[in-house]
């Protein structure tokens, strides 16, 4: 029986992956960090686990299923927050892009770079941690609770929903007021708001 459904409350355990579109038809990848909540409309998609191991083995070029991918975009990616508690040991911002253009170039299409830079996504944390306030997005004012979404990766190259294959398009939350390239924080408990609806043709 999925874990995933209607009933599903983020917390300690499983990271989950899902996908977003805001109001331009700009594409976002959003990592829960257990603590994030997910759209209702998308848990209650029947066989949800599956349909995001589909979109994420198609993001990270593994599908055994659908193998035809775009080209690489040849853009590049911006840092803007990063989260404190798991950069803690070198919060200085110019040493993390160091480290992830060396991970693109060392991992290619399986670094989180690539993301942002071939596959034209933005890319979203949840504030995780041990316990409320241990986490923040570092570059943030104001103030964040655990699962709020952080804008980290932001591409210079953007994709589109026309980069998903049609079989997958449905599992993908869709926005009419966020816009990634200005909203770098989402209240978490205000994700239903955000993406109320499932793309559809």
């Amino acid at each position: 029986m999925s874990v995933l459904n209607e009933n599903w409350e983020p917390g300690f355990g499983a990271i989950y992956t899902w996908f977003a579109m805001d109001k331009s038809g700009k594409i976002a990848v959003m990592v829960n960090n257990c603590f994030g909540e997910l759209p209702t409309n998308l848990l209650r998609i029947k066989d949800i686990e599956p349909l995001l191991d589909h979109l994420c083995e198609y993001m990270w070029e593994e599908s055994q299923v659908f193998s035809h991918y775009p080209r690489n975009k040849n853009g590049n990616f911006e840092l803007d927050l990063y989260s404190a508690w798991r950069q803690q040991s070198d919060l200085d911002r110019n040493n993390i892009i160091c480290k992830l253009q060396a991970d693109l170039i060392k991992s290619g299409h399986y670094s989180e770079a690539n993301l942002s830079v071939n596959k034209g996504f933005f890319v979203y944390h949840g504030v995780e941690g041990s316990t409320e306030g241990e986490d923040y997005p570092v570059g943030f004012t104001g103030e964040t609770q655990m699962g709020d979404y952080f804008r980290y990766l932001v591409p210079t190259i953007y994709a589109s929903i026309n980069d998903f294959p049609e079989e997958l398009r449905h599992g993908i939350a869709v926005s009419d007021t966020v816009d990634f390239t200005i909203d770098r924080v989402l209240d978490n408990d205000k994700i239903d708001e955000y993406f109320p609806k499932m793309y559809t043709k």
